[in-house]
């Protein structure tokens, strides 16, 4: 089977596999180049660059385990209500829709485009250095020295707020009465924006998700999410978090096939003070999310580095 229809037929499947590849996974993928057009060879070489001797690894480990046929995963067919151009192809420049009530429709499948940080290193783009809190960066450190061997992620469990906004893989935005719901193909995770009116809990059981509340300002839709556990990583270079994260997002949509999810971080525990980064996203035209089943064929532990 050649890396091309592996890539095409499933992405990759778990642990290590999704951890590492991250930003990898997107670009490699052959239908991105249709998506994001020529921001996609500059793209590739720079991710391919930088991760080569552990993709290696473990498409080694993993192309011959992973195979499924193209024709049964609905990869290819076409997404209704879109608007195309006169050769059918998707019109990822038409404007954006709008609802009823005249705000943007930011329902769709959607994935991480190049330009922004990626899960790798959500801070890649800022202006000045990462704003730790002495024990923060400490940990950092530790963590890069490590390859990231005690990342929650290795064992299936979701990225959380922002980190599985970032990953390489779709998901699908849907809106709903009373609610904003997010597929995520990674992990099979979902996560509930409440737009009902409530406030966020004052004592909530600390999760991985945290708890969510938008609403709309202008047309731009914002997403406030507080109540983390204190083990969430904000991106695969490890960047810690506590359960005083608190994350504003803002969900911003450029034309149909744009939109723009600006993050600001803010955790005085682990950060002396808040920081901004932007995220662009790009629509998933003809195609669906993919089972991804994060336990099957889970190699991360036979390649990461033994503790000491």
């Amino acid at each position: 089977m050649s890396s091309e229809k592996w890539f095409v037929s499933s992405r990759p499947p778990a642990g290590v596999a999704a951890r590492l590849y991250g930003d990898q996974a997107m670009l490699d993928n052959p239908r991105t180049a249709a998506i994001i057009g020529p921001e996609y060879s500059a793209a590739q070489e720079w991710a391919s660059r930088k991760m080569a001797m552990k993709a290696f690894q473990i498409v080694v480990a993993v192309v011959f385990l992973v195979s499924a046929p193209v024709a049964a995963q609905w990869l290819k067919y076409p997404t209704a209500g879109i608007p195309r151009t006169a050769d059918g192809k998707p019109d990822l420049s038409a404007p954006f829709p709008r609802s009823a009530d005249g705000k943007p429709v930011l329902a769709g499948l959607w994935r991480p485009a190049p330009g922004g940080p990626g899960v790798g290193n959500i801070a890649r783009n800022l202006k000045e250095p990462v704003p730790y809190q002495p024990w923060a960066e400490a940990l950092f450190k530790e963590r890069q020295a490590n390859q990231s061997r005690d990342d929650p992620t290795a064992k299936c469990i979701v990225g959380g707020v922002p980190r599985s906004g970032l990953v390489g893989y779709p998901y699908r935005i849907m809106q709903v009465p009373g609610m904003v719901v997010i597929l995520y193909e990674a992990v099979h995770a979902y996560r509930q924006i409440f737009t009902d009116g409530r406030e966020l809990p004052k004592d909530p059981n600390p999760a991985w998700f945290g708890y969510s509340v938008g609403k709309w300002e202008g047309d731009v839709f914002v997403v406030q999410t507080a109540g983390f556990n204190d083990n969430v990583w904000l991106d695969n270079a490890g960047k810690p978090a506590t359960d005083q994260l608190r994350v504003t997002e803002r969900f911003i949509r450029k034309d149909f096939g744009k939109l723009d999810i600006e993050i600001t971080i803010d955790d005085p525990k682990a950060y002396t003070k808040p920081w901004t980064v932007t995220q662009p996203l790009a629509f998933q035209a003809d195609t669906e999310l993919l089972e991804y089943i994060c336990n099957e064929n889970n190699k991360y532990f036979d390649i990461i580095p033994k503790e000491r």
